[in-house]
């Protein structure tokens, strides 16, 4: 089993290893210049030659590769010396413990990954992530969860009752609404009816975040902000449920242990939830799993329409602005939290049933 994990680790290391390389050859071969967007008007050779320097854009691009790889890696080699050199150990970016010296004045630390800072604010991208990717989470969460739990007890529904009108109804609307409206268009449409035409019957807004500031109280938690948008974001994951759930449970309840257990007298509900439906949640949980990993990273348009302050609303400002290294960040982040729960998700496999550890 600890090879089977260690062997799981490995790929996805090698995995998240190609995604930051992708990130960085992509987004340096955009047009524009770090240094105009951040001087503006106050832009002239000599402040560009200036910012060139502070960003080590002036290097040869594997350089920068280079520097780019030891700022992300928690095991790197900084100077202490020479504060003009981009490995120079800046307590403004580093946060480190210090592991041992070598060579005239290089040291090994161990320290938090650096994203970078923003062009615009100027403040570190870990920080603007740690504001912002929690309230997303929570967004994302919850869509999950409107999307599992409908989804599973609706595709149940529609696998029990095998082409009858409520079967039919159920698989038509899940594959029409669910699959086939975009997010943004879906959510354009329930902030303007349940937000604009019938607030006062459900006291929605059709925007709002989490927090919303209250001049006596200060900082108040809205929980009935999260309604709209989380459902909005759920919509496309309830008809993947929805489907896997019935063609899942279909196939299960086919089986002979099925009609065996049928056969001995168990009344519906244990043959459905004792014994079919625990077998039939295998695929459904893979999805569940891939789609929260995906509703986080798939939340920009969702959190723009509803004003929701998470990350996905903070890459659309930077990429408006030409805030790459907001947008690097927080692409590299969506691309950890997919990598980590494919790998506890493979572990998780590999424990219920070891035929897959030996494969």
């Amino acid at each position: 089993m600890v090879k089977y994990i260690l062997k799981k680790i490995g790929y996805g290391l090698v995995v998240l290893f190609g995604v930051i390389t992708t990130i960085f050859f992509l987004f340096n071969v955009l047009p524009g210049d770090p240094a105009t967007v951040m001087l503006g008007q106050r832009a002239n050779k000599e402040a560009v030659e200036a910012i060139h320097r502070d960003l080590g854009t002036d290097k040869p691009i594997l350089v920068q590769y280079g520097h780019y790889l030891n700022d992300l890696s928690p095991l790197s080699v900084h100077t202490y010396q020479n504060d003009k050199d981009l490995l120079f150990l800046n307590p403004e970016k580093y946060n480190w413990i210090p592991l041992f010296t070598f060579g005239p004045n290089k040291v090994l630390v161990l320290k938090t990954p650096y994203l970078r800072r923003s062009y615009i604010t100027k403040r570190n991208v870990s920080e603007i992530i740690a504001d912002t990717l929690p309230e997303t989470a929570v967004l994302a969460f919850a869509s999950i969860l409107i999307a599992s739990f409908l989804g599973i007890l609706l595709g149940i529904v529609a696998a029990t009752k095998k082409n009858s009108f409520i079967d039919k109804f159920i698989f038509v609307n899940a594959t029409v609404f669910g699959m086939s409206a975009p997010s943004f268009l879906v959510g354009l449409v329930i902030a303007w009816l349940f937000g604009y035409v019938l607030t006062k019957y459900t006291g929605l807004s059709p925007s709002g975040s989490l927090y919303d500031m209250d001049v006596w109280d200060g900082e108040i938690m809205k929980l009935k902000n999260l309604i709209l948008p989380a459902i909005t974001l759920g919509i496309r994951p309830l008809s993947i449920v929805i489907q896997l759930t019935r063609s899942s449970l279909l196939d299960v309840l086919s089986q002979d242990y099925i009609r065996t257990a049928k056969a001995k007298g168990l009344s519906f509900r244990k043959v459905i939830f004792k014994h079919a439906l625990k077998n039939a949640l295998n695929p459904v949980i893979t999805a569940i799993s891939g789609w929260f990993a995906g509703l986080m990273a798939g939340a920009v348009f969702v959190e723009r329409i509803f004003s929701w302050k998470g990350i996905g609303n903070e890459v659309f400002e930077a990429l408006t602005k030409n805030d790459l290294p907001v947008v690097m960040g927080a692409t590299l982040i969506f691309a950890t939290i997919f990598v980590f729960i494919s790998i506890i998700v493979d572990i998780i496999y590999g424990v219920l049933d070891p035929r897959v550890r030996v494969k």
